[in-house]
């Protein structure tokens, strides 16, 4: 098997490393000793931070990138026809996927807190690792976002604690070595992947299976399917949320006029702490119980957890308030499939805005066509719904989906949908119907963040 020791200071190429999760890695190879080059379809920010650290970054995929290379990394989405993965093949460089890697950067850590789930892994994770670091546990961290606390994606860290994200599309986190799995919850996506729920449910049942004898698993104890995951567990098993059955429990919440929530923790009815939100909406409570759950039961201080859940400012692209145009508050959230996107228009009503205008952008065909009818009315508690075109990602355009028939659809579920194809046609739209104290929501895991950046950089709209 290949190891990535084996390739220290050696030249190691990675495919996609702009990407949320590949960019950290990048950055830990690049504080280790590697030497990295990389390739990406598109120009970021994440690309412009590597290249600022003096790493070589390809516009496009082309066969010669990987000259030199000893070995190439990719991500599950990178397909095996892929140019650069091809000429790695032909000429005999190994390869090694993206999961892979994270596992073996795992090892000599003496605790692997791995966090699993449909939704809310970046936040919970970033909860995780602010709190173990501020109560002293130096944990090294690799997280599907940034986060100013570690001073992006990535922490190099101590042996004692790894802290990472461990994402169930194509399977990646049975490459992964927990001895704290944590499960926030099991749903429908990557069903291009799983064909349906049950086969999902039984990923993350792999994925507890890897558990050691002596580890811990930690899960929403409102989730039947976790549930039934963890009846067959023989080791340690806590689970978090409202009900009464849970071990780790909210009580006494509070919602703030912000929509930010206050409450007390209680693990098996005896109160361990106070937490005062500066993030909202019920997802964030939700995240911040299950955060402090995994490192209480990793040996942090209950109140040192505490006083880092009240600091924690959110991780960027998660409902994160981007700036203030014509006396619009404009905020992004990375939301990227129904449920998600729900809970983002929900924070955002929670703000008390005159009007909300979702602007949603659809991510790959696969998920739009699977998910199609869960679109339709997961921005009904906004005013107003705009949808860009489908960003494609990894896809291929089929033919038979586009954003058009989402629109169609959400007019007839009696929603004020707009299809605003380009960035272009979204701004001139929102700037010729919004109004001061609306707010604006943009999301989706491609590339939309750009359109809060674009529109802040041309500022309020110029009057005659």
């Amino acid at each position: 098997m290949t190891d990535i020791l084996d390739y220290k200071n050696k030249h190691v190429h990675m495919i996609g490393i702009g990407g949320s999760s590949m960019s950290g890695l990048a950055e830990m190879l690049l504080a280790q000793g590697y030497r990295l080059t990389g390739s990406d379809n598109a120009h970021s920010h994440a690309v412009e931070r590597l290249e600022s650290k003096g790493v070589k970054v390809f516009l496009g995929h082309r066969a010669e990138n990987i000259s030199g290379a000893d070995l190439v990394i990719f991500s599950a989405a990178i397909l095996p026809d892929n140019p650069e993965r091809t000429a790695a093949r032909e000429n005999g460089i190994p390869e090694m996927e993206r999961s892979v890697l994270l596992g073996q950067l795992m090892r000599g850590h003496r605790e692997s807190i791995c966090v699993s789930g449909a939704h809310g892994k970046t936040t919970t994770c970033s909860m995780i690792a602010q709190a173990l670091l501020e109560c002293g546990m130096d944990p090294a961290v690799s997280i599907g976002g940034r986060l100013d606390a570690i001073g992006g994606g990535f922490r190099v860290g101590g042996d004692r604690v790894f802290v990472a994200e461990a994402c169930e599309y194509h399977s990646s986190f049975l490459q992964m070595h927990p001895t704290l799995a944590v499960v926030m919850n099991i749903d429908k996506d990557h069903l291009d992947y799983y064909g349906d729920i049950e086969h999902i449910e039984k990923a993350f049942g792999d994925f507890l299976s890897l558990l050691p004898k002596d580890g811990k698993a930690l899960g929403w104890g409102e989730d039947p399917r976790i549930l039934r995951l963890f009846s067959a567990l023989t080791c340690e098993k806590r689970t978090f949320g409202e009900g009464e059955d849970c071990d780790y429990r909210f009580i006494h919440p509070v919602t703030g006029p912000t929509g930010c929530d206050s409450f007390d923790i209680a693990y098996h009815g005896t109160v361990l702490g106070h937490v005062d939100l500066k993030v909202v909406g019920d997802n964030n409570r939700l995240d911040a119980l299950a955060a402090f759950a995994a490192c209480h039961m990793s040996g942090a201080d209950p109140k040192e957890i505490c006083a880092s859940l009240s600091s924690f400012a959110g991780a960027h692209r998660r409902f994160e308030y981007t700036g203030t145009i014509d006396g619009v508050r404009m905020y992004h959230d990375y939301g990227h499939n129904p449920v998600e996107m729900r809970s983002a228009v929900a924070a955002a009503v929670a703000q008390h805005p005159h009007e909300v205008w979702a602007v949603m952008q659809p991510h790959t065909y696969s998920r739009v066509i699977t998910l199609f009818d869960d679109y339709l009315d997961c921005t009904q508690a906004a005013q107003h719904t705009l949808v860009t075109d489908i960003f494609a990602a990894r896809e291929k355009d089929p033919g038979t989906i586009h954003s058009g028939m989402l629109v169609d659809g959400m007019r007839q579920k009696g929603l004020d949908a707009v299809l605003t194809k380009t960035f272009e046609d979204t701004e001139a739209y929102l700037r010729a119907h919004w109004q001061p104290g609306d707010l604006v929501i943009t999301m989706g895991c491609g590339d939309i963040n750009l359109l809060n950046e674009i529109m802040q950089r041309h500022g309020d709209t110029p009057r005659p």
